[in-house]
């Protein structure tokens, strides 16, 4: 049995600017906070199956990041502190206080971020997360296509133009080959200003020396329980970034997930949602 999902909206002011919000929501219980990552990505695609799946115990809570899903798409820069004020206004905006978080990818670090900056967290789930590491052997080149716009529009475009394309991206991210259903979701979700939007926020992040966005050195500082999760053959960001990471955090739980890629929701969505199940269980 799984819990009703349902579509809201709420207006928020980020960085001075107004911006009209989607999010997916349902269930009862302790909040839980549901953060997708950068691109192709948003609510539905990455936490399809968890949503309903959690909402039997908890009262799940997933945006659409602004410049993704059915979220304003507005133009300007998109950066990591951006997308953290998001994230704190969203909290503000729809009255929850000290939630779970789970985040995948970029959606990772922005709970970290949230949670290191003295937001109020629960516990974290951070998947394949963002953020762990200094540098991945294909930064650089993507750095370099990111500083010639041409090359960026093409490389990007070209991701998200068909089904074939996206599905073709998916399977460059994944360890199997991507269900339809997931080819629909991106495509149903993603368009050119999501593309800009994801473009402009990794010419912020790819610098030519690492990435911007690094909290290694502050997990000792995480004071709540902390569940890490990595596709053992996610292409993108290194496993070892969660073994190191697992072992700086006082009160953390590893999970390398065999034969995985970037997206343990969607590639494994049994297996993610017992281990979230599990994770987040409360004790009386």
């Amino acid at each position: 049995m799984s819990s009703a999902i349902t579509s809201e909206r709420v207006e928020l002011t980020v960085d001075g600017d107004d911006v009209d919000l989607h999010y997916r929501t349902g269930g009862s219980g302790p909040p839980l906070v549901f953060l997708h990552g950068i691109g192709l990505d948003a609510a539905t695609v990455s936490w399809r199956h968890a949503l309903p799946a959690l909402a039997e115990e908890r009262t799940v809570y997933a945006p659409d990041l602004p410049g993704h899903g059915e979220s304003d798409k507005p133009d300007r820069t998109y950066t990591t502190p951006y997308y953290l004020a998001t994230v704190e206004a969203f909290l503000d905006a729809v009255n929850v206080d000290e939630p779970a978080m789970a985040g995948l990818s970029m959606g990772g670090a922005l709970a970290l971020g949230h949670a290191l900056d003295g937001g109020s967290v629960e516990r974290l789930a951070l998947v394949n997360s963002y953020g762990l590491g200094s540098d991945a052997y294909w930064r650089t080149a993507a750095s370099g296509i990111l500083q010639t716009p041409m090359l960026g529009n093409m490389l990007w475009q070209g991701v998200s133009s068909s089904k074939p394309a996206i599905r073709a991206g998916l399977r460059s991210m994944g360890a199997t080959e991507p269900p339809q259903q997931l080819v629909e979701d991106v495509d149903s979700v993603v368009d050119r200003r999501t593309v800009r939007a994801m473009r402009r926020w990794q010419r912020s992040e790819f610098q030519r020396t690492g990435f911007r966005t690094n909290y290694a050195d502050r997990l000792a500082e995480l004071a709540v329980p902390t569940l890490l999760i990595h596709g053992d053959e996610d292409p993108l960001l290194p496993p070892s970034w969660s073994r190191r990471a697992a072992s700086s955090v006082a009160e953390s739980r590893l999970e390398l997930v065999e034969n995985c890629g970037h997206n343990p929701p969607r590639e494994r969505p049994e297996w993610f949602n017992e281990t979230m199940r599990s994770f987040c269980a409360t004790t009386e």
